[in-house]
């Protein structure tokens, strides 16, 4: 109510304020409902030309030494969100490297899919080991130590010899008050923070350079107000006539002949103290380069910059692509244990990531290497419109570079028992994994090349609902790629693609299959009807060369369990899960009774309601479906003297319609009618 004298309405916006009577309105209690979780993000692992690797552990802090963060403790594997295959190749790059990566995150986009992770794999050499990254020197400039400035490609690579670095400087005149030798008196308005670069001009127009070591505001002699004093850190010889306020302003390049890439770092500063100091401005701006452990001295030597200031820059050399020293044994963390809060390796890197939902590792081995990329622009010619005498034309020009060394260390042929025991080993290490995480789904490639009965007998080393397997591989010619043939593609990739879609147009409860994949333009190997009919009952996913294009004619899982079989299920039971888990987190500080007991069943319930509408569940009724139970029936006083809180949830997930049985009949007519069964 209003009290009497006041009038109108008082603190409409909310109760932030009662020093004075009036009518407020609270705002309304937030009403708790359950939205359930994401479950179409993928991860990726495998080898890329480049990407984050080795990073060091943790934020660089302003008040971290930079020397301890760059020689600390590093995570050899790094996981990077993209959301398109431009995102991708921006950090990653494209088709040039001998790895599938690139193919099989092109595929996911392909199909629909919206959201991926990628980890891109590196050799364990048992250290810290930067040796294939490229470094260059930014000109002659060093630090006050002695220490040479370099740059180095923010990841290794040979990639990296292709950067070139150029750091230009930005002097602003500014106007002088008054200044003695040691100090430069500006208004109170002029920024020029502790560390800036000054030029000062003496007389005869000699030019030196100064860092700004102190800035005090002082009162002004002359009346009111503040004058700005800028205290030098080496004194001149005499008082200058002006000064210009320097910035520099770094720009890099990456000259990749098919994905450019340029960035432009601006207002940055050569001394440690100042706010936009090169070398921070390197670590957490820059997506091309970082400093090296010279920076650590913080300030540049001034005696050796030119004070014309002209540009320096810096060419990048001594890349390596370490190919062919990866292993499989590389797409994990062997030293990784559950609850570890040290970042893992490989896949293990993804540990923490509640977002990822689907792995696939389409270079966890390497059973037939890709074709070394082809030189495809067309030759020059001499031709004409109209006939003439014959040009001789000049030599042909030099062979081109040897290609790339391949993956001879992931380089297993399915063939050999012995190389198929290693395959069938790392496969488990990653079932393992989302076996332990009990979130994530593992897609399988069958191996490429096995013979029907083999495929059969690989997947008996496999029980599990978070995993899948698919068959067989697919060829696909990418359209930006400078291989002038087909390359074989792993299928969970296109698999992972299609699930994504399903689950963002449909929803989890739709079986994920009898979807045409786009991009591959045929089968590496062709299966019968008898062979499909065998491998779908043994949880084994096909690809069917069909009329309309080649499709994905199961979703299955590999567990043995009968009511964990279909994919759709195994997530959707993932999906209530986490769901509950993480979306009834509130429930742990409210008190044990009736209303936190009622506030639950509404919850929950009305959660279960509306994923019976989307057809989740089988029931004629939502009774038949599924019941929500949690009253003092489903806890025993042990529970409700410990502050136990225990709540019953069952459901009947409706399993996708498989087969579709027609019986024929044929009246005495000689008629023949088809009917459903």
């Amino acid at each position: 109510m209003t009290a009497p004298g006041t009038g109108g309405l008082g603190g409409l916006s909310g109760l932030g304020g009662l020093g004075a009577p009036g009518v407020l309105v609270a705002p309304p209690e937030p009403v708790r409902a359950i939205t359930g979780v994401r479950r179409d993000v993928t991860a990726f692992a495998g080898i890329a030309p480049r990407g984050p690797v080795r990073e060091p552990v943790g934020e660089l802090l302003p008040d971290t030494d930079l020397a301890v963060w760059l020689t600390g403790p590093k995570s050899r594997s790094v996981a990077v969100p993209v959301t398109s295959w431009d995102e991708y190749r921006y950090a990653f790059g494209g088709f040039e490297g001998p790895g599938r990566l690139p193919y099989a995150v092109a595929a996911f986009f392909a199909q629909g899919g919206e959201r991926a992770w990628v980890v891109r794999v590196v050799h364990d050499y048992g250290s810290d080991d930067d040796a294939g990254r490229a470094v260059g020197p930014l000109g002659s400039l060093v630090t006050t130590e002695g220490d040479q400035l370099q740059l180095s490609a923010r990841s290794e690579g040979a990639w990296g010899n292709r950067l070139r670095a150029t750091l230009s400087f930005t002097a602003r005149p500014v106007p002088v008050l008054a200044a003695t030798s040691s100090e430069l008196v500006v208004t109170p308005y002029q920024e020029a923070p502790i560390g800036s670069l000054v030029r000062v001009r003496l007389p005869g127009d000699l030019l030196q350079l100064r860092f700004v070591d102190r800035v005090e505001d002082r009162p002004d002699p002359a009346g009111p107000g503040l004058r700005r004093y800028l205290l030098l850190d080496v004194p001149l010889a005499s008082a200058p006539a002006g000064f210009d306020l320097v910035t520099g302003v770094l720009a890099v390049t990456d000259a990749d002949p098919l994905f450019p890439r340029e960035e432009t770092l601006a207002g940055l500063g050569l001394r440690a103290d100042h706010p936009r100091w090169v070398g921070r401005a390197l670590v957490t701006e820059s997506t091309l380069l970082q400093p090296t452990v010279g920076w650590a001295g913080g300030t540049v030597d001034l005696a050796e910059v030119d004070p014309t200031l002209p540009p320096v820059e810096a060419a990048l050399a001594g890349g390596r692509d370490r190919w062919d020293d990866v292993v499989p044994e590389d797409f994990w963390d062997p030293g990784w244990v559950p609850g570890d809060e040290r970042p893992g390796s490989g896949v293990h890197c993804l540990a923490e990531n509640d977002e990822v939902a689907l792995l696939a590792a389409p270079d966890l081995y390497d059973p037939a290497p890709i074709a070394p990329t082809d030189d495809v622009r067309d030759p020059p010619t001499v031709a004409g419109p109209d006939f003439a005498v014959c040009v001789e034309l000049s030599p042909p020009a030099p062979a081109p570079d040897p290609p790339p060394p391949g993956l001879s260390g992931l380089a297993l042929d399915p063939q050999v028992p012995a190389d198929l025991d290693r395959i069938v080993a790392a496969q488990q290490a990653l079932v393992a994994f989302a076996e332990i995480r009990r979130d994530l789904t593992v897609l399988l490639d069958v191996p490429l090349g096995l013979p029907h009965r083999r495929i059969l007998q690989w997947r008996n080393a496999f029980d599990s609902p978070h995993a899948a397997a698919y068959h067989p591989w697919l060829d696909v010619a990418a359209p930006d790629d400078a291989r002038d043939t087909l390359v074989r593609v792993n299928p969970s990739a296109f698999a992972a693609g299609i699930v994504a879609d399903r689950e963002l147009r449909l929803g989890v409860p739709t079986g994920p299959s009898n979807q045409v994949a786009i991009g591959p333009v045929r089968v590496s190997s062709t299966v019968t009807r008898n062979q499909h009919d065998e491998l779908h009952a043994d949880g084994i996913n096909v690809f069917l060369a069909d009329r309309d294009g080649i499709r994905l004619t199961g979703a299955r899982t590999l567990s043995r369990r009968a009511e964990l079989r279909q994919l759709s299920v195994a997530r959707l039971m993932t999906v209530l899960r986490l769901s509950l888990e993480r979306e009834l987190d509130w429930a742990v500080f409210e008190p044990n009774g009736d209303a936190l007991w009622d506030e639950v069943r509404r919850m929950v319930a009305a959660y279960l309601a509306r994923l019976y509408a989307a057809g989740a569940f089988t029931g004629a009724t939502a009774q038949e479906a599924f019941f929500v139970r949690c009253d003092r029936t489903t806890m025993t006083p042990n529970d409700l003297d410990n502050g136990r809180f225990v709540c019953l949830v069952g459901v009947a997930p409706a399993e996708p319609v498989e087969y579709l049985v027609l019986r024929l009949a044929r009246d005495r007519d000689d008629t023949v009618r088809v009917e459903a069964v």
